[in-house]
């Protein structure tokens, strides 16, 4: 290897190392985590960021990073955190591409999750209010992972010219180009796992979904084109299509896209299975559970849920075991049975009160007091009792951070659906119209349709203050079925 090519390794981030100080990466990443919630910011931190931070590996972190690291360490700035000023790292997305590591230059990176653009662009697009936040994401879509060559496709499929990147990867089955598939495609994959999380968090599945299919596509062909690479790099470009199997099938699930939803879901578990993965099988399970409630399928749900739990067994994460079991407890009471939902309802809340979160998976970052609230509302509601449906749902909306609007609109939707059903008919017009003005910035055909019921029991009880103005903003806004 030559000099200069030695000279352009990244340099490790011993500042922020001492700063980690006797914690694991893993607890770290956990208090990273804790504090962004403190301030309302959502970052997926896991124990392998921190590690790419302190190998150097990430010059610059993205912004969402260094309002958590300020409020962490009061009084530092970037240089002081041992990262590079950001200006000195703008524009660096231009310099030419290394011919041994394709889309990096000088092998560092500016953060790529939750919005920075990665191998070696800048995340410096001004944030001072909500509508620049959206066009530092709308710009980062375009900018994102579009300095070439399969490494780069998982994310710059969300952007423009998605068919020509496409073009560049090798069909199924193709005779090898003899380059091994690497560490920058696999996290390509996990980028756009990333992208589609934070993008639903704020706007919901409907206007998601048709984009995301395309990256999953790309990722499962970059698993079929990586027989050269090493068994290590194949394990997590799996895992990661895996899990972008699921993020896709999600959004397919919350825009009432049941069939697609069920595929892809399928299509995960059957990944899990073939790299042994018990996590990603238990992520599956989970969402296939949920997906199944949904569609009426009860024992179904129960039996996915029960799965889930012994894939996740020994994974160390008492959250997810948690959420699991709210899981099996949804199946339960959809066949009515009250005595088996309460006993998963308890499990769920002696699992969730074990302390463990640094081994919670990344993708649960959602499942926080309000969830866990809400997934209780379900429950009862599907019972029918509807004061402790109404209880559980008015406290999920209490708790959520208002950042989130699509999670905000559906836990008013529940609160507004239990409300109507027990008779509270004011109080339910209410927290529709509270759904209903969240609903220019969330499009989730689940949450329209949770509205849409709102709205039919309502309609039998015009009488009631609030409901007429209610009933007529839904006929106006609400597609028409």
């Amino acid at each position: 290897m030559g000099s200069s090519s030695r000279a352009s390794r990244a340099v490790p981030n011993l500042a922020f190392r001492r700063l980690r100080g006797q914690r694991s990466p893993g607890e770290f990443a956990a208090a990273v985590r804790k504090a962004a919630r403190e301030i309302g910011e959502q970052v997926s931190c896991d124990a392998r960021y921190i590690g790419r931070v302190e190998a150097g590996e990430i010059r610059c972190p993205n912004y969402a990073y260094e309002r958590v690291f300020r409020h962490m360490f009061p009084g530092l700035d970037l240089t002081d955190l041992g990262f590079t000023a950001r200006e000195r790292v703008r524009g660096a997305g231009r310099a030419p591409a290394r011919p041994d590591a394709p889309g990096n230059t000088a092998g560092t990176t500016v953060d790529p999750v939750v919005g920075a653009a990665a191998h070696g662009t800048d995340d410096s697009t001004p944030d001072s209010t909500d509508d620049s936040k959206n066009d530092e994401e709308s710009d980062v879509l375009r900018r994102a992972f579009m300095t070439g060559g399969s490494a780069t496709v998982a994310a710059a499929s969300f952007g423009l010219g998605l068919g020509a990147v496409l073009s560049a990867l090798p069909e199924p089955g193709a005779a090898s180009t003899g380059r091994r598939i690497g560490d920058s495609e696999v996290l390509a994959v996990e980028e756009a796992v990333r992208r589609i999380r934070l993008l639903d968090d704020r706007h919901g599945a409907d206007g998601l979904y048709q984009r995301a299919a395309q990256p999953l596509r790309a990722a499962y062909v970059l698993l079929d084109a990586g027989l050269t690479a090493r068994s290590s790099t194949i394990d997590r470009l799996q895992s990661s299509a895996g899990e972008l199997a699921l993020s896709v099938g999600w959004l397919a699930h919350d825009s009432g896209r049941v069939a697609d939803a069920r595929s892809h879901y399928a299509e995960a578990l059957a990944t899990a299975r073939m790299a042994g993965d018990a996590a990603l099988e238990a992520h599956a399970f989970s969402n296939a559970s949920f997906l199944a409630r949904d569609a009426g399928r009860h024992r179904e749900a129960v039996r996915c849920a029960q799965a889930g739990q012994r894939a996740a067994d020994d994974l160390g994460s008492p959250r997810l075991l948690s959420l699991l079991a709210l899981r099996e407890a949804g199946g339960w009471a959809g066949l009515g049975d009250r005595a088996g939902c309460e006993q998963c309802l308890g499990r769920a809340h002696t699992h969730f009160a074990r302390d463990g979160a640094a081994a919670d998976p990344e993708w649960m970052s959602f499942f926080g007091e309000p969830e866990l609230e809400f997934l209780q509302a379900q429950c009862w509601a599907r019972l029918g009792v509807w004061a402790r449906a109404v209880h559980h749902a008015r406290r999920a909306a209490e708790l959520q951070d208002h950042r989130f609007t699509r999670n905000l609109a559906l836990y008013r939707a529940e609160l507004a659906t239990s409300l109507a059903h027990g008779g509270a008919h004011d109080e339910a017009a209410a927290a529709g119209h509270g759904v209903l003005d969240l609903l220019d910035g969330v499009h989730s055909a689940r949450i329209q349709s949770m509205v849409a019921t709102t709205a039919m029991v309502l309609d039998r009880h015009r009488g009631a203050e609030g409901v007429p103005s209610f009933l007529s903003r839904c006929e106006s806004l609400l597609p028409r079925a």
